[in-house]
């Protein structure tokens, strides 16, 4: 009997009742999972260690940036409880098809791909309530279903915290290439970004570096600037826990239009203060990755 080449899991399978192949199972999964992860160049977490810092504004950002750069991105919604990423995209209300390979993501545009819980709930407004064991099996079809195909970057928006999604999507995506933190100034958040960055290092994911989003706020009248949150409380955390500072992004009420309207800011490439600023980061990380690949940290 020769050996299922499905890509698949086993549970997502259509034969999965009728199916005697000896590899059925645990085995055939990881093969599926390794198989997948193989066609993807570089793999980054996007997280904090706590909410509201703008994980999904960062990733939202930062995969159509590298998408209008030519790049092949998929972005994974992994955050559960509030899948927000299709609103930002400008695709909420999508569905996903399957066929006997698996479940394709949705087509943002030619080179970005995005997967997230939102297109799978009859609602937005519908709660998801899942112990860790149906989280489990989600994400494991996350990596394992979806005909992500050939990637330069698979984009893994993490929910809040160092807990069951993030060591999971490690466990599931194998080597991952790189964290991205994100923080905003006060001393609250950075002790949380801290948390995060030491959690990365135990696993051994190599830290981008950190973001320190809503920065500061110019004033629409007097353009004097107006440090809401702090400012500078990333640059100084990085340096203490010596991982790169990526840059910063100021809080501003045209990227939170934006987010409302499905677009990202970074998109509309009016050499704005943020748009400029995220390109810049952008070609960063897309350095820094670059020689992790080539084996210089």
């Amino acid at each position: 009997m020769s050996e299922c080449k499905r890509l698949a899991t086993c549970e997502f399978c259509r034969d999965f009742e009728t199916c005697k192949k000896p590899e059925k199972g645990l085995k055939h999964n990881e093969w599926a999972l390794s198989n997948r992860m193989a066609m993807i160049k570089k793999k980054i977490m996007i997280m904090s260690n706590k909410g509201g810092v703008g994980k999904s504004t960062v990733t939202v950002n930062l995969g159509v940036a590298l998408a209008e750069m030519g790049y092949k991105v998929g972005i994974a919604d992994v955050d559960i409880h509030g899948p927000n990423i299709p609103k930002m995209l400008g695709v909420e209300g999508g569905r996903l098809k399957d066929n006997e390979n698996g479940i394709d993501p949705l087509s943002v545009n030619d080179n970005l791909k995005v997967v997230s819980l939102a297109f799978l709930i009859e609602s937005p407004d519908q709660p998801v309530a899942w112990r860790d064991t149906a989280k489990y099996d989600y994400l494991r079809e996350l990596v394992g279903s979806i005909n992500w195909g050939e990637l330069d970057f698979l984009l893994a928006d993490l929910p809040p915290g160092t807990g069951h999604e993030p060591i999971t999507m490690i466990e599931l995506m194998g080597k991952v290439d790189g964290a991205i933190i994100v923080t905003t100034p006060q001393e609250v958040a950075l002790l949380d970004a801290q948390k995060a960055i030491l959690f990365a290092k135990d696993n051994n994911v190599p830290v981008l570096g950190i973001i320190e989003n809503m920065s500061t706020l110019t004033c629409p009248h007097c353009k004097e600037e107006i440090d809401v949150f702090k400012s500078g409380g990333g640059e100084k955390i990085a340096a203490r826990m010596k991982v790169p500072f990526l840059g910063r992004i100021a809080l501003d009420p045209e990227i939170v239009s934006k987010c409302d309207e499905g677009k990202a800011f970074v998109a509309d490439n009016n050499g704005s203060k943020n748009s400029s600023a995220f390109i810049e980061i952008t070609k960063k990380i897309i350095s820094k990755t670059s020689k992790l690949v080539n084996g210089v940290n």
